[in-house]
């Protein structure tokens, strides 16, 4: 298991998530405990984007509850269909939420949040969790974004 991360600061947003992929994969390899793993990836995230904040909420009956995560605190349990985590999970889709105040029903665990991304990840065709990333700045994710992390999240699948 790697100690650090080797992800060049000045490299474009698809360079870092090429660098970072495999390191991920590497991180987690041969290790069967998913909280560990989805710890590391969260911090693995954080540290090489800046992200505000970024977690998994993981599926718990009738329920999200909040899983491993880097960033100020959050929301403890959300519901089905309820901000953009309960939307992800009922939708069973990736959102991109380019503002957070117009997103229709948006669950402010923090008001510095502007704008968000999360995706499912699914074990035996039911979402197990989804992983949640939020950005201080408005409009702060796009498609590069939803195509990395939508390999990250086949990468957790496979542990989880």
């Amino acid at each position: 298991m790697a100690e650090n991360l080797s992800i060049a600061v000045s490299t474009k947003k698809e360079e870092r998530y090429e660098m970072l992929l495999p390191q991920i994969e590497s991180l987690v390899a041969g290790e069967p405990d998913a909280v560990a793993n989805l710890s590391n990836i969260a911090a693995a995230l954080k540290q090489t984007f800046n992200f505000f904040w970024v977690g998994f909420y993981l599926v718990k009956e009738n329920e999200l509850v909040l899983g491993p995560f880097q960033g100020p605190i959050a929301c403890t349990r959300i519901g089905l269909g309820k901000g953009v985590c309960g939307t992800s999970w009922k939708e069973k889709r990736t959102i991109i939420v380019p503002n957070v105040d117009e997103f229709p029903g948006h669950i402010a665990c923090s008001s510095d949040s502007k704008s968000e991304i999360v995706l499912p990840a699914y074990k035996n065709g039911r979402v197990l969790l989804v992983l949640d990333v939020d950005s201080d700045k408005l409009n702060d994710f796009d498609e590069t974004d939803a195509l990395y992390l939508e390999r990250l999240i086949k990468v957790i699948e496979s542990f989880t």
